[in-house]
């Protein structure tokens, strides 16, 4: 199993560390950056002896390095700064994956495809496009992430441990998420049994600032140890075919009474990618504002189909 990690910043270095700590595959790490992709593998590489595991990691700045790769992870790309939206990185980071998923598609034809680049849920879908990948092995972490935010947050609030928290999350990666705490359980009972509305709200809307707090922390950058950890999570699903449930940018063509937009739904991942998108039973007010959220992102769409 070859596993590539494109863009060697601090989500795709952490990203290849806990794939190769975790003895996934074979890790290739890949950044135009001359010697930085390179000088992390050997970091990376001298650290076997004292974790007493012979995992094989590269690194190159050449991207014929992901030829025949099984899965690619996309994290290369601008990150945000304070004060900037993920949509402000739209057209910059477009240009920068048409190049890159060009390249997936003339090395690697056979690859699962991860998407980790923001703006997210459009960039999912560029790459799907410009790959002319099967809507199964192109999907963006997203949600997953979101989700396991809001468990943290819930775990904090209510002084419970984060293991007894099962979080849903659909929708878009940003501040059009859709938390659903109808849906959410803490130690079987749902957020909406579990606490009052008010403080519902609350771990709601914490959720959703979440990423823009930890921006505004760091100062410059975002997030990365939990961004690694979701992409993880999803890799080794598919290696080891848990068919486990995830949320992921996934390709609606129907699902939700919505198409062609790729948006954050929960889903089956399994040897092939997304093997079933879970449909969830919305009540009415979730369904009018999950499609409010597929709008956003439409919306937005418009500016990068140009580029396909």
């Amino acid at each position: 199993m070859k596993i590539s990690v494109i863009g060697a910043g601090n989500v795709g270095s952490l990203t290849a560390m806990r794939l190769a700590q975790a003895c996934l595959g074979d890790i290739m790490l890949v950044d135009i950056a001359k010697g930085l992709a390179l000088g992390k593998s050997l970091d990376l590489e001298d650290a076997r002896w004292i974790l007493n595991s012979d995992y094989n990691i590269k690194g190159t700045e050449d991207i014929g390095g992901i030829k025949g790769s099984d899965i690619v992870v996309i994290t290369a790309g601008l990150a945000r700064k304070p004060g900037m939206s993920r949509e402000d990185l739209l057209l910059k980071n477009s240009q920068i994956l048409k190049e890159v998923s060009l390249n997936v598609k003339s090395l690697c034809p056979g690859a699962i495809v991860i998407v980790v680049t923001n703006p997210l849920d459009l960039m999912t879908y560029f790459v799907l496009k410009v790959t002319g990948f099967d809507k199964g092995r192109v999907f963006g972490m997203g949600i997953s992430l979101d989700a396991a935010r809001f468990a943290n947050i819930i775990a904090n609030e209510f002084s419970v441990s984060v293991k007894d928290v099962e979080a849903v999350v659909i929708g878009a990666h940003g501040e059009a998420m859709l938390p659903l705490p109808g849906q959410t359980k803490i130690k079987g009972l749902t957020l909406n049994e579990f606490a009052d509305k008010d403080k519902i709200e609350l771990v709601v809307n914490k959720t959703v600032k979440r990423g823009a707090e930890i921006v505004a922390a760091l100062g410059t950058g975002s997030a990365f140890f939990a961004p690694s950890a979701a992409v993880a999570q999803m890799v080794r699903a598919m290696v080891r075919g848990e068919e486990k449930v995830i949320g992921a940018c996934a390709y609606l063509d129907g699902e939700y009474g919505i198409k062609d937009i790729c948006i954050g739904v929960p889903c089956r991942l399994g040897k092939n990618g997304i093997e079933e998108i879970i449909e969830l039973n919305l009540n009415s007010e979730e369904a009018a504002r999950f499609k409010e959220s597929a709008n956003s992102i439409g919306q937005l769409l418009k500016g990068i189909l140009c580029m396909i």
